[in-house]
């Protein structure tokens, strides 16, 4: 173990919503020991950010409109070489907070208190304290992302975090008009109207649009059958996958057929 010589800390802040940017904002001003470098509304600012500051400290919104908090960080997991510290700023349950705190990362409910928030900053300052060599942002980022198998699936009250081996398929409701995703228990879970099929693609490389309506986990895939998917179980006897025209070159290129 070594000891973390700086007393002076720099942070990011990057969410949707300017109020809540204030309010954090107005908190930090009471900790002389953190300078703000900067804020941001949306990813792709708040990439550059945060690449361009190396903040020691990141208050990250769970949902910032274009992906969640957990996919953001996944995109830099190869390129913040420092040791990052994120806070999650949320409205969400505990369900998933608990979860994020097991994997190193610290959360604050929204609204929070002055109390809460000394807390969140205290805990930072402990850990930075006594930071163990080698123990980086990426091997964070990697405890609850480990090779993207957990997955932070946007619904409609919330977020879950969900395993990929436990999607079979994603498919769309044209009565609810919203994408589903159906796990090996047999639920369906109704992700958030918002949600389009390149969100569910960006979940993972596992995840292939075979049709219109139908996005399959091809890690389950057993084999195809005059253009027709067929699932290994429990999925095999679920609703014919059948493969339009136009996706089945991308699946072709997925496995690299001839």
């Amino acid at each position: 173990m070594m000891t973390h010589s700086k007393t002076a800390y720099t942070s990011v802040i990057i969410d949707d919503e300017a109020l809540c940017i204030d309010n954090l904002k107005k908190s930090l001003q009471r900790y002389s020991q953190i300078t703000l470098a900067g804020t941001a509304c949306n990813v792709s600012d708040g990439r550059a950010l945060v690449l361009q500051q190396t903040p020691d400290l990141l208050f990250l919104d769970v949902e910032l409109g274009d992906m969640s908090g957990l996919e953001f960080l996944h995109t830099l997991r190869d390129e913040v070489y420092w040791p990052m510290q994120v806070v999650f700023y949320t409205a969400y349950e505990k369900y998933l907070l608990e979860a994020l705190r097991e994997s190193a990362f610290d959360f604050l409910l929204k609204p929070f208190t002055p109390e809460d928030f000394n807390l969140v900053i205290n805990r930072f300052l402990s850990h930075v304290s006594k930071i163990q060599a080698g123990h980086t942002f990426h091997d964070r980022i990697s405890r609850v992302l480990p090779e993207n198998k957990v997955l932070m699936i946007a619904t409609v009250t919330g977020f879950q975090l969900l395993q990929k081996e436990k999607i079979g398929y994603f498919e769309y409701s044209k009565e609810q008009k919203q994408w589903q995703a159906v796990v090996i228990d047999g639920q369906r879970l109704p992700l958030k109207r918002s949600t389009t099929a390149e969100d569910i693609l960006h979940y993972a490389t596992s995840f292939v649009r075979i049709n219109q309506q139908q996005i399959v986990n091809i890690d389950y895939l057993c084999m195809i059958k005059a253009k027709e998917c067929v699932l290994q179980p429990p999925f095999q006897n679920e609703t014919p996958f059948l493969i339009s025209r136009t996706c089945f070159k991308a699946l072709q290129e997925k496995f690299e057929m001839i």
